[in-house]
């Protein structure tokens, strides 16, 4: 009885502390939702529901701006860290231990745990030095961010990416070179297929990652290429907006939208081989 009553009470202790944690992480966002359709223009007094900011937001051509550059910016950073991180990656994984390796992959750690502002502010000088000694860039921009961020957000990409690579079953690329493929098609036609999920949770990280920035977009921007969390920022130093509220929901019912979708096809996926393999056993069964 006793080992029981002791195992109820552990059980309802982590219940309790699921559930506060989960309060923890949403009810903010719940009031955020909420008080975006307050019609009042001051965020902390309640007057009323509507739904005006939204459609204030949708004609704000500043914040419009904002979130297509930082969409582009994010996408095309997120590609190239993927093709910088996976190529680093096969080398820390692949390659056998040299002093190279080892600078690899300690230059390769350094901006996980270097804080944004030396990074953002190493970059400038880079940017500066570079149009004095040749030219380019002339001004700061979108491609200058570009740069930056697919610096710091291939470092992610490298360390999600050469975890799987270094699980993986070497045998099935000998396999492949044992049977004519040449070393790129091995890697296109069996290593990338077998480490496609891992791509794909690199290439989502460095986007959000890029998304998100606002140290390192604050040095290296110029007048043409304001992000969102930079206007974001900027109008939250002069007072909370309703309009940011209205930004803030849409953002989380898109996120929430692709999470949800990605599960559903995740589940349908893994329910389709499931019934494959059911009908692969039962042909194979003897009758």
């Amino acid at each position: 009885m006793k080992k029981l009553a002791s195992r109820g009470l552990k059980l309802s202790f982590s219940k309790v502390m699921l559930w506060a944690g989960l309060a923890f992480l949403y009810v903010p966002m719940l009031i955020l939702v909420i008080y975006s359709f307050n019609a009042s223009k001051l965020v902390t007094v309640w007057g009323g529901w509507s739904t005006k900011w939204y459609g204030t937001l949708l004609e704000n051509e500043q914040i419009l701006g904002a979130v297509s550059t930082s969409l582009k910016i994010a996408f095309f950073s997120a590609s190239m860290s993927l093709i910088l991180g996976t190529m680093a990656a096969f080398v820390m994984a692949r390659f056998r231990h040299s002093w190279g390796k080892m600078t690899l992959s300690n230059m390769i750690s350094a901006p996980l745990v270097m804080p944004d502002v030396i990074i953002g502010l190493s970059l400038l000088l880079l940017f500066v030095h570079m149009a004095d000694l040749i030219g380019w860039p002339t001004d700061r921009g979108m491609t200058t961010v570009w740069i930056a961020h697919s610096t710091f957000c291939s470092a992610y990409v490298a360390v999600v990416v050469s975890s799987r690579l270094r699980e993986m079953d070497r045998s099935i690329e000998e396999a492949a070179l044992d049977l004519g493929a040449t070393p790129l098609q091995s890697f296109f036609l069996v290593t990338v297929p077998v480490i496609a999920p891992s791509l794909i949770a690199g290439w989502l990280l460095a986007f959000s990652l890029s998304l998100d920035d606002l140290v390192i977009a604050s040095f290296t921007s110029g007048p043409g290429a304001t992000t969102l969390p930079m206007v974001v920022f900027s109008s939250v130093r002069l007072g909370v907006s309703p309009q940011i509220n209205a930004l803030a929901t849409l953002i989380i019912f898109a996120v929430s939208t692709t999470a949800l979708l990605a599960w559903y096809l995740a589940r349908r996926s893994e329910k389709r081989q499931k019934q494959q393999m059911r009908q692969a056993d039962l042909q194979m069964a003897p009758a």
